[in-house]
């Protein structure tokens, strides 16, 4: 029988851990110096993606300085379109832009023929870092969520109010299906892929969950991450899964209850007492201490931190932010909440 001695992988499996593993989302960025001079010498965000040496580097970066209890793949959500053909930059301040897909007709531009070609440099990370991981730590691979995904490759950008994507999907739901299965076999086909090169646990980030009405997020946000999950459990049924709709707090205890799902991530604005009550007894729970705490720091950085991992004591539990870490957050701070959960 193998005996799961990595506390993080113990945490997804619902087991309670003390003191509860510690990751950060976005924990390599640009509020390291070692991770800027990396991305200024790749020359393009893009480019440090699929650049193995360097993207295995900043990958690692985060756990050479504090000793997290995993490492997250450092790549971007985009990377599938972009491997499906849909043309992909990223501008400096300005965030991701792409050739919008409005219509089904548009996504006769798009194929998976040279999908895994395309992201060989992706595998290639993550058997890079698996090789010069801690022993103690997890390697955590991940996707963006079809949805969310999908709200890229529509709008042509981030967005506020996602016209164009939830125009279509509210009112040809059975055309926009289209767009979320070509996204469903590739991302499926993707993560399968990163778990054979090392990934030991993936995370499905659907950070535009919470724009959905209810009806919508079930077909369009949880049934593509479980059906996602089922094709990866078919292949590789150990493999612990985290969904993390961000947004959609009412809606997560029904995807917590789904087989599919190991551990569900919880946002800043999700109290963690009604998230020991409501998804604690059926999926783990990751998450939520806020960005912004952590960037302004003091005392309440430690009362916050030791609520939180009083509140989910009681099953697994991994420590997060309720979103990614923001670029002016200062090392101390990290120092410092790390050193309180911990404690």
């Amino acid at each position: 029988m193998t005996v799961i001695s990595k506390p993080l992988i113990r945490a997804l499996k619902g087991e309670p851990v003390f003191p509860p593993p510690i990751w950060l989302m976005r924990q390599a960025g640009r509020y390291l110096p070692e991770y800027r001079k990396v991305r200024e010498e790749a020359g393009g965000f893009l480019s440090l993606c699929y650049d193995p040496e360097k993207a295995s580097k900043v990958t690692l970066q985060p756990l050479d300085r504090f000793g997290f209890d995993a490492a997250i793949l450092f790549s971007d959500i985009l990377v599938v379109p972009h491997a499906l053909g849909q043309k992909v930059t990223f501008e400096a301040g300005e965030g991701p832009r792409l050739e919008p897909i409005r219509n089904i007709d548009d996504l006769g531009a798009l194929s998976s023929e040279n999908l895994q070609e395309n992201l060989e440099p992706i595998y290639e990370t993550v058997r890079r870092v698996s090789e010069k991981l801690p022993d103690n730590s997890a390697l955590i691979g991940f996707a963006g969520a079809p949805w969310t995904v999908a709200t890229y490759m529509v709008e042509g950008s981030g967005s506020r109010d996602y016209p164009n994507a939830k125009g279509w999907a509210l009112g040809e739901p059975d055309t926009f299906q289209s767009l979320i299965n070509l996204l469903v076999d590739a991302t499926s086909a993707y993560l399968i892929r990163q778990v054979e090169a090392g990934a030991e646990a993936l995370q499905l980030f659907d950070t535009w969950a919470g724009v959905l009405p209810k009806h919508a997020f079930d077909r369009f946000s949880m049934e593509p991450i479980c059906e996602i999950s089922r094709r990866i459990k078919e292949v590789y049924p150990d493999i612990p899964v985290i969904a993390f709709p961000r947004g959609a707090a009412l809606y997560l205890p029904t995807l917590a209850q789904r087989s599919e799902i190991d551990a569900i991530g919880i946002d800043y604005a999700t109290d963690v007492n009604w998230a020991a009550a409501e998804l604690q007894p059926f999926a783990a729970v990751q998450g939520n201490f806020d960005p912004v705490l952590l960037m302004t720091g003091g005392q309440q950085l430690e009362t916050c931190a030791r609520g939180i991992v009083d509140a989910l004591s009681g099953g697994g539990h991994i420590f997060n932010l309720g979103h990614g870490i923001l670029p002016s957050t200062p090392i101390e701070n990290v120092e410092r909440l790390i050193e309180a959960v911990r404690r």
